[in-house]
């Protein structure tokens, strides 16, 4: 298989997938460039290398057709900045005129297409859209893993007619290596941190996760399902009771596959969801009514960190607590502190999904896990044991 580093891009047009779906304000100013900047390294690698590059990527979610405010024209100033070269804009991504303007490049340029989904065929995944999109450059680059479980045009498709053109770009490439190391060739003890509000949005990773891990940890909100579904009293705190007998089977098939499951056994709980609630800790499956466990407590956390530090390999999706609450942050931020300890250890951490992220950027670990996946749909599905469509269509599976 062709990788971008064994590529020969010299006087080559490359058509590089990214996932520039960015957010903006009402003055359409980019927000949050990190998807911007995580696409970076795999463009300069072909301009530096004698290639142009052609940027494909969706934006936003436009109903039939071009619509001005998910138009590229609003990115392709900050692009420009970030890459250092002055980035031309096409006047769409298809056709004879945009089919010309690839044509011209000249070796070091690079072109943004206009939004992909401004045509029907891109979430289509038509064939014929393809093919026009393929007409643009001399071979694919897939570099968006955020996209990398749908089967769009310009994500699997293109493959058909780049056969022995087609590579990830360096983003793609280390989101998967990354994972695989989690998920095929662990050190070992393996522990998974899952957690958020629902049961029912992770029985699938959970259930895959059973296969491989040594210990699970669940945090959050959904504890409270298993905690009421071995009888205990939750008070007010969240629960899912249509999936009591779901928590049940998880702990069984955990037991039977001899991975090891961790809960907060004492809790913060709050008279009311607000950040200025009045507290009290006491035993998770003692909840008093009127009550809510909001985050781990005193003594789960000095349990978590031990399981946590004592790991070979960390998976953190979902914070174990209210985090966005200043009061309700300390699990979480211990998990992160244990994450970071076990990490300068040795350990390998991974870590993925928009809270998980936003935790670990709000208190600056970042620097201190091993990867932070950027992808959140994509991450899910791959933790589910699914084949993503993005990733099989240019290993050719």
């Amino acid at each position: 298989m062709q990788t971008i580093d064994t590529y020969d891009f010299s006087g080559k047009k490359a058509l590089i997938r990214v996932d520039f779906n960015v957010p903006l304000d009402e003055n359409f100013v980019v927000t949050d460039d990190t998807r911007i900047k995580a696409a970076l390294p795999t463009i300069k690698k072909v301009i530096e290398s004698g290639g142009a590059a052609i940027i494909m990527s969706h934006f936003g979610r436009p109903k039939s057709g071009p619509e001005d405010k998910y138009s590229m024209k609003h990115l392709v100033g900050h692009f420009s900045k970030l890459l250092e070269v002055e980035v031309k804009l096409a006047p769409d991504c298809i056709g004879e005129e945009v089919k010309n303007i690839a044509n011209a490049l000249q070796p070091g340029e690079v072109l943004l297409l206009e939004n992909l989904r401004f045509h029907k065929g891109e979430e289509k995944g038509d064939e014929e859209f393809a093919a026009q999109l393929s007409a643009n450059g001399d071979c694919w680059i897939n570099d968006a893993f955020g996209t990398a479980h749908r089967a769009h045009a310009s994500t699997a498709v293109m493959a058909k007619f780049f056969p022995n053109d087609k590579m990830f770009g360096y983003l793609i490439e280390s989101e998967v290596e990354s994972l695989d190391k989690v998920l095929k060739s662990p050190s070992r003890p393996l522990t998974a941190i899952m957690g958020g509000a629902k049961v029912s949005t992770k029985i699938t990773i959970i259930e895959n996760l059973l296969d491989k891990v040594d210990n699970l940890i669940l945090g959050g909100g959904m504890t409270y399902t298993f905690v009421k579904a071995d009888g205990g009293t939750i008070g007010d705190s969240i629960c899912e009771n249509d999936f009591l007998e779901t928590a049940k089977n998880i702990e069984k098939l955990a037991a039977e596959k001899g991975v090891k499951i961790y809960m907060a056994t004492d809790v913060v709980a709050a008279d009311s969801f607000s950040p200025d609630a009045n507290t009290q800790v006491v035993a998770a499956g003692a909840i008093p009514d009127g009550w809510q466990g909001l985050d781990a407590g005193p003594e789960s956390i000095k349990m978590l960190k031990k399981v946590i530090e004592e790991s070979g390999t960390i998976l953190w999706n979902g914070p174990v607590g209210v985090f966005e609450f200043e009061k309700f942050a300390v699990g979480s931020k211990a998990v992160g502190d244990a994450i970071v300890a076990a990490t300068k250890k040795g350990a390998f951490s991974l870590v993925g999904g928009g809270d998980s992220v936003a935790c670990v950027n709000k208190f600056g670990f970042t620097d201190g896990v091993s990867y932070i996946s950027t992808a959140g749909g994509a991450l899910l599905e791959y933790l589910e044991g699914k084949s993503l469509p993005g990733v099989a269509a240019v290993r050719g599976e």
